[in-house]
């Protein structure tokens, strides 16, 4: 198997998680030309986005469909509860970050640049990303991971798009994300000691800090 990769995108960095986790022998590759757009990286993906995983020339795309075929193929460590309202449970939290929390965050990438920003823009997606962290606030278990005391596939998706809030938010002049909501900081502190995140953070922050020029 082999997993298309780029080690700043929060997607990849979602299925990284579950394959360091599992412990699973992926062969983790950048696309051809590290351009997503290549037409060596289009045969492979139509969709020209990262992650997708080859599996003996077929091709899965999706980040969210990617995770759910490594649980369906390698039950073992899973991360998905045993009971179809535990699964619903992380679920939910999964589907809520693709369709809600990260497009409005991922907006603000494109104001970076403070000579071409759009402050209309900036204030409506900042607006936004706080209420989406509200939501989410309400929607964490009292302690532990997201959903409770396991690990599961909504921490893989949470833990790298809020790892972009904390790093993007103060760059706009907005409050830390963390700041105010005692659930949120409380899990940010905690799913940091799992040794799969840990680690593909890791390899998140060494790629902020090379596209930052540091």
């Amino acid at each position: 198997m082999k997993l298309y990769n780029m080690n700043l995108s929060n997607f990849a960095t979602k299925s990284r998680i579950v394959v360091y986790d599992k412990g699973l022998n992926v062969e983790i590759v950048s696309p051809p030309g590290n351009d997503l757009h290549s037409p060596e990286y289009l045969k492979i993906n139509p969709l020209g986005k990262i992650p997708a995983l080859d599996v003996d020339g077929m091709v899965i795309p999706e980040s969210e469909v990617i995770n759910e075929y490594f649980e369906d193929k390698f039950p073992e460590r899973p991360l998905l509860p045993k009971s179809p309202e535990g699964r619903a449970q992380v679920r939910t939290l999964t589907r809520f970050h693709d369709l809600y929390l990260e497009p409005p965050l991922r907006a603000l990438f494109g104001q970076m640049n403070p000579k071409t920003r759009d402050d209309k823009v900036v204030n409506e997606k900042l607006s936004e990303v706080n209420k989406r962290l509200d939501e989410l606030e309400k929607m964490l278990a009292p302690s532990g991971f997201a959903t409770g005391s396991e690990f599961t596939l909504a921490d893989c998706a949470l833990a790298p798009t809020i790892f972009f809030a904390i790093n993007l938010l103060p760059m706009f002049g907005a409050k830390p994300p963390l700041e105010g909501r005692p659930k949120l900081a409380a899990w940010w502190n905690h799913v940091q000691t799992r040794p799969s995140v840990k680690k593909a953070l890791g390899e998140m922050q060494q790629a902020l800090a090379a596209m930052q020029g540091r």
